[in-house]
């Protein structure tokens, strides 16, 4: 289930232009009204109180702040897009919406206390109403996921229409208020019920709910005051970014209405698989062949990392599956701090095609060897002998 999190400008009552000072204030205020002390009947107290803390400790550091504006929740928790690999498209995932079911007069009833009956909302649409969000996806290389990149995509989204500024009025005129709600958008009716008498609220059946009525609609959006318009916009991928990971640009999906704010532009990052290397967080794995006398003798050896070949010193006697850690070689954490480890993986390899002067030299050398050369051998027959 998608993890439930509250933008934290709105966790804090701020609004995303807010001064150091004003975030500091609002988190005293909320710190001196929510702490769980004052609401000790209230047990959900403990976690709006840490839900304010959380968004603090983010506001208020400038770093750290500027990567949430940036990139969300994945900015400043590298794990939140693996928890969250797809949210609910409505508030409850499908919910109740009372359909194949006549409520009658009931959600006539319910819809004066609620704004509305069963089935669908009927709150007036004449308020400022946020835009929605978009999703589109990037592939990057291995490296590029490693090291940070810039990417540009492209995609469809809402805008504002020029021409009318969003009023959907044409250029020189502006939209009239309803007479029959006032601008409020709804109106109220009085039913003779069973029950007695009720008041319901609906929309204005003559503005449809905008509280608006347009007598002259904009010729470039039809009255809308939107426009779709095909736009591409560059992506910063961080440094140290996983597969999966969500990156927000805030404000960069589709315009909100009546002066709302634009939605989102969710990027999801796809990085392609490497030929040699794998990935678990910020470590990077990979196996390395070796040749029978190297494993003996030991000696140096030349490691492919991300950031290019390294020497390393193979110790004598490695034995086959042995594997040796390159620290400060993995991957940058996406938060800035550090790096993490390479390790290595090596193989004996065993020759092939000797010719007989290769395989009688093979065979003298090992008419030399002990029981004490071959250790894990000797304690593997002993083992079985018990």
């Amino acid at each position: 289930m998608a993890e439930n999190k509250r933008d934290y400008y709105e966790v804090l009552g701020v609004s995303k232009t807010a001064t150091d000072a004003e975030v500091k204030q609002a988190y005293r205020k909320l710190v001196k009204e929510q702490h769980p002390d004052l609401h000790p009947d209230d047990e959900n107290a403990e976690a709006r109180f840490r839900e304010i803390n959380e968004a603090y400790e983010i506001l208020k550091n400038k770093d750290k702040r500027a990567r949430y504006d940036q990139y969300g929740f994945a900015g400043v928790d590298p794990s939140y897009a693996a928890r969250n690999g797809g949210g609910f498209g409505g508030g409850f995932g499908g919910g109740f919406d009372g359909s194949g079911f006549d409520f009658g007069d009931l959600g006539d009833i319910f819809g004066s206390f609620f704004g509305g009956g069963f089935g669908g909302s009927t709150r007036s649409r004449t308020g400022p109403q946020r835009g929605d969000s978009l999703r589109v996806g990037v592939t990057i290389a291995f490296e590029e996921a490693a090291f940070g990149c810039e990417k540009e995509v492209t995609l469809e989204r809402v805008e504002q229409c020029p021409d009318c500024k969003g009023t959907g009025a044409a250029p020189g005129t502006s939209p009239e208020t309803c007479p029959d709600c006032g601008g409020s958008g709804t109106v109220q009716q009085r039913r003779q019920t069973p029950m007695g008498v009720f008041a319901t609220t609906g929309p204005c059946p003559r503005c449809g709910g905008k509280g608006k009525i347009i007598s002259s609609p904009c010729s470039t959006c039809g009255g809308s005051g939107q426009i779709r318009k095909r736009k591409t916009v560059k992506v910063n991928i961080p440094a140290g970014i996983d597969n999966g990971q969500i990156i927000s640009l805030r404000g960069q999906g589709n315009a909100g209405r009546n002066g709302g704010s634009a939605g989102d532009l969710q990027i999801v990052v796809s990085v392609q698989p490497h030929q040699l290397f794998r990935r678990d967080g910020s470590d990077v794995y990979c196996d390395a062949p070796i040749t029978f006398t190297q494993a003996v003798l030991g000696g140096e050896m030349e490691i492919p990392t991300i950031d290019g070949k390294v020497s390393y010193a193979l110790p004598e006697g490695t034995q086959t599956g042995t594997t040796f850690r390159l620290k400060g070689k993995g991957i940058p954490n996406v938060n800035g701090r550090g790096r993490g480890d390479q390790f290595v993986t090596v193989h004996i390899e065993t020759p092939r095609g000797l010719n007989r002067e290769q395989k009688e030299a093979l065979r003298k050398f090992s008419e030399t060897l002990k029981e004490h050369n071959y250790k894990e051998r000797k304690s593997w027959f002993d083992k079985f002998k018990k």
